[in-house]
């Protein structure tokens, strides 16, 4: 059954290139690759032509009720950006049928890989500064037009990032995978109503901007010295400061905290030009959104580690704890001693 699937996935492929006139049929020099994802289900062809990269594949893992859902929200979410000149891969065919999307290739240079080849460089702080400057510049755009025609009916999981998700996929995800699942502890007395306050805090953040709820290093490509988004098919509504959290508190690349306020700074500076606030306002705001999504890093990173095999995603779990217990740290949090007190020994309990 397997491989009459790849068969069939391979068939619609080729049929796609056709029809993208990418390709002609019984072209020897044609070449499908298949290429691994991070968290991801779902499979991934490069497809070249000699060694001219063509285009990218994506299909879903099966053609399930969730999976074809997300394959829909990839196809229309991608060309909603794309039409609103949001740096995203440019799409070259789509099969309804099979879900399967042919796109843009970016090439393999993921924004980790130039953080982490830059700091090997006598000019890499600089680098890597600019880099991310140029990235924060295309979030906003991201965030301000990509809300502008937004259509709910896009999104596969939740039409907006709201205190349901928060504390089932955030708090709760740290809960279950990370604290009883990976350390096999019991659930502190009053933790969940810390959860539950924490929860109505950021439900009160205004959720009126385009929100990828991904934007990690190892989801912004470096392709002809300009970075690229992917992996945009969970965006949704929600609140300014995620998107920022989720660069800023990325353990893939573990900025330093001098340059994450540097750069929490400048997005300040950009995103002002174009939205009233008050920076005191959205940096406590930052804050609170970069506690919940951290809280969703250790837990995703401990259930893909534990549940799905993916060993890969284990030692970002030392940085990610870090900068958990460096934001619950805050003076802003000091009311939330049941969940430091639990961040406090989780660190202790994985390091040892």
């Amino acid at each position: 059954m397997k491989a009459e699937n790849e068969t069939k996935n391979l068939s619609v492929i080729c049929a796609l290139l056709e029809k993208a006139g990418l390709s002609t049929a019984g072209k020897s020099d044609l070449h499908i690759e298949t290429m691994a994802g991070d968290g991801s289900s779902r499979k991934f062809w490069r497809i070249s032509d000699g060694e001219q990269k063509l285009c990218l594949a994506v299909a879903p893992p099966n053609l399930d009720k969730q999976n074809m859902a997300e394959a829909r929200a990839a196809r229309a979410i991608g060309m909603h950006l794309f039409g609103k000149k949001i740096p995203v891969p440019e799409q070259y065919g789509w099969d309804k049928e099979s879900g399967m999307l042919l796109f843009e290739d970016f090439g393999d240079c993921k924004l980790q890989d130039f953080v982490l080849q830059k700091r090997g460089e006598n000019t890499g702080d600089v680098s890597i500064l600019d880099q991310y400057k140029q990235v924060l510049v295309s979030l906003v755009k991201m965030q301000l037009a990509g809300a502008e025609s937004f259509d709910p009916e896009w999104c596969w999981d939740t039409a907006q990032y709201d205190r349901e998700l928060m504390l089932e996929r955030e708090s709760g995800y740290f809960l279950r995978a990370f604290w009883q699942g990976l350390l096999g502890k019991e659930e502190p007395e009053g933790l969940q109503e810390e959860f539950e306050q924490l929860a109505h805090q950021a439900a009160l953040i205004p959720a009126s901007y385009f929100l990828h709820r991904d934007f990690q290093s190892r989801n912004i490509m470096i392709h002809n010295e300009k970075a690229g988004f992917i992996d945009f098919q969970g965006g949704r509504m929600g609140p300014l400061g995620y998107d920022l959290a989720s660069l800023l508190n990325d353990p893939y690349v573990f900025l330093s905290a001098d340059l994450q306020e540097e750069l929490l700074e400048f997005y300040m500076d950009t995103v002002f030009l174009s939205v009233d606030g008050s920076r005191e306002r959205f940096a406590q705001e930052y804050s609170l959104l970069a506690l919940h999504r951290n809280l969703q890093i250790v837990g995703a990173f401990a259930f893909l580690s534990e549940q799905r095999g993916k060993v890969f995603f284990r030692q970002f779990l030392q940085p990610a704890l870090t900068s958990l217990q460096g934001i619950i740290e805050k003076p802003q949090f000091a009311e939330y001693t049941v969940l430091r007190k639990c961040v406090k020994r989780s660190r202790q309990e994985f390091l040892k």
